[in-house]
């Protein structure tokens, strides 16, 4: 039979388990035995103890109430004795059903038959008290005073017989118990003892090949690759020492090998980061910087050799940028901002600021562990610059071009109005023609002013405390036309309990209409449009949802970009940056803005506001 290192502990351990079991059962025995004598004394004496002491008490008051009778207390003497009555024989009743000691049935017999006299005593006394009979007296004192004597005596010898019997069992349960603790201690010494003798051996057993594992070990992290542990059992411990033997002689053989190669290829990874125009840092599990190339060192304004062993919040001083590191190393997958926007970071160097665009590329180990993770920063300021100068152009042309629009409208507004009579068909088309297309030129240039003064932070916003109710109302009043004539169901809903929202009202209307009247554009006749507000913690979610035909999943992820209109949709109508504009104005909320769409059954565009604090 082969002696396994788990069969040891099993058996070790189970021969204390066994002595554990022993005591337990010992000590239950006792236990029961102790149990069923105290359950003696109350079971079988202190019942009868009770019933003893109300059955004095219940007879005492009917004397007085035979008292108060002969004194020409009648009503009164009669109640209290009919009463005590009761109680009597109710508790000589228990009386009777507890008899369990040598000599209690005669004494309850006694009482019984005593009783029974009493009350046949009573009954020829009150004839007598209502005949007012000089023998009234007399017949108490000579007839029912002695056998209420002979009923309290009896009560008593009952109270006293079932308290001997409760110190006679008491004492036993005492012995009992005293024998209980003698045998459980001598028995446990005896475990004890025992336990602690297989105990010793089996750790002699264990720790004896675990030394010489610690002494090859020492020898081992010393430098030694010679070491060898003797393996004299075929055991778990016989098969680890045969394991470490050959892992040992695999090291020494690593040893041998020309470790200058893993250094020139280290040399050279070191260099390719070094030459890299991109800013570039390696981030371990522990939050700490491994590498930083001069162009990152440069952008954090520190050293290469000064930053490296750092935490990496002591040199990335930047909030957003730390939490999407810490959260790609602990989940292992790569976290970053949906918004391409928010991974633009400013950073101040040689007085200046500049603009980086950073992104995160966890790498794992073969063990699917994250081993590191790798910050690259780009240097966009030059574009960060030229879209810059792009809004501020866009502005400033869109601002120029306001003036010569408007006179234009003017302009054809007055030559509509005038010359009408004199125009045919052809020519009041034309100027139809024309001022529809200044009409919409109107509405781009104002679009561009909007963005440019959103982009460029100038646009004011008036925050103030406003209803979710009262937005619905007025986005919705404005097209309710527009849908009753598409006979589309246009309903607003507001979840119940809905708190105040801080928001500039007029341009999260704004967002509103807009939403739903590109929902009434691109819904079919009969369809409907659900306008709904609920809290999710800190914001309120409002959500605009159609069933109409859908945006394309090629469209979804730049639908909210300058100038994009769904190709293929009808009639879009609009500049294209009607979207842009609700997504700014959202963020200036400090909310965001998604869609959910499957193209030919609806779309579903949601926006955040924070909740009033």
């Amino acid at each position: 039979m082969q002696w396994t290192l788990r069969k040891k502990i099993l058996i070790g351990y189970g021969i204390a388990l066994l002595l554990m079991v022993v005591i337990v059962a010992w000590s239950l025995v006792n236990l029961l035995r102790l149990g069923r004598a105290s359950d003696a004394i109350l079971t079988e004496n202190y019942k009868s103890i009770l019933a003893a002491d109300n059955m004095i008490g219940a007879i005492e008051r009917q004397d007085g109430a035979a008292l108060l009778l002969i004194l020409g207390y009648s009503d009164e003497g009669l109640t209290q004795f009919e009463e005590n009555e009761t109680q009597f024989l109710l508790w000589l009743g228990r009386a009777q059903d507890n008899v369990t000691i040598p000599g209690e049935g005669q004494i309850v017999k006694a009482i019984q038959y005593g009783y029974s006299q009493y009350l046949a005593h009573f009954s020829d006394l009150r004839p007598l008290v209502s005949a007012r009979s000089e023998k009234t007296a007399a017949f108490y004192h000579e007839t029912m005073l002695p056998t209420f004597k002979l009923i309290h005596n009896e009560c008593i010898r009952l109270r006293e017989l079932n308290q001997n019997t409760m110190f006679l069992v008491s004492n036993r349960a005492t012995q009992i118990a005293h024998r209980a603790v003698v045998s459980v201690l001598l028995i446990g010494v005896g475990a004890v003892g025992l336990g602690l003798t297989f105990s010793l051996l089996l750790s002699h057993l264990l720790v004896q090949p675990l030394r010489q594992f610690t002494a090859a070990t020492q020898e081992l992290a010393a430098g030694d690759y010679n070491a060898h542990v003797s393996a004299h059992s075929s055991d778990e411990l016989g098969r680890l020492a045969s394991d470490f033997n050959a892992m040992a002689e695999k090291l020494r053989v690593y040893k041998e090998l020309d470790v200058h190669q893993i250094l020139a290829e280290k040399h050279k990874s070191e260099a390719i980061i070094w030459s890299i125009d991109d800013g570039i840092v390696v981030i371990d599990g522990d939050l700490r910087i491994t590498e930083i190339n001069p162009m990152a060192a440069t952008a954090f304004s520190t050293s290469a050799a000064g930053a490296k062993g750092r935490h990496v919040l002591e040199v990335v001083k930047n909030e957003q940028m730390f939490e999407f590191i810490r959260r790609s190393i602990e989940s292992g997958e790569l976290v970053l901002p949906s918004d391409a926007d928010q991974r633009i970071v400013a950073l101040r160097r040689d007085e200046a600021q500049r603009y980086y665009e950073f992104s995160i590329t966890v790498v794992k180990s073969p063990g699917q562990s994250v081993a590191s993770v790798v910050l690259l920063l780009r240097d966009v300021t030059r574009l960060k610059e030229l879209d810059r100068l792009k809004s501020e152009f866009v502005m400033t042309a869109s601002h120029e071009l306001r003036t010569p629009l408007t006179s234009m409208e003017m302009s054809i507004e007055l030559l509509t109005e005038s010359s009408a009579p004199r125009l045919d068909a052809t020519e009041r088309q034309l100027l139809d023609a024309a001022r529809e297309g200044v009409l919409r030129l109107k509405a781009l240039v104002s679009d561009l002013l909007d963005i440019s003064k959103i982009e460029a932070g100038r646009m004011e916003m008036d925050f103030e405390r406003c209803d979710v109710a009262t937005l619905f109302d007025r986005a919705m009043a404005a097209l309710r036309s527009q849908a009753e004539e598409k006979a589309i169901e246009l309903v607003g809903v507001a979840g119940p309990n809905l708190p105040q929202i801080r928001a500039d009202v007029n341009k999260i209307t704004w967002v509103l209409t807009n939403l739903v009247s590109n929902a009434i554009r691109y819904t079919e006749a009969g369809g409907w449009i659900h306008v709904r507000a609920e809290r999710a913690g800190p914001q309120v979610h409002i959500s605009v949802a159609d069933n109409g035909e859908g945006i394309p999943y090629e469209y979804q992820s730049r639908i909210f970009g300058k100038f994009v209109q769904v190709k293929g949709q009808k009639s879009p109508g609009g500049s294209g940056l009607g979207l842009t504009i609700c997504k700014e104005i959202v963020r200036a909320h400090g909310g965001t803005i998604w869609l959910d769409s499957i193209p030919g059954k609806g779309t579903t565009f949601t926006f955040t506001v924070p909740v009033v604090e």
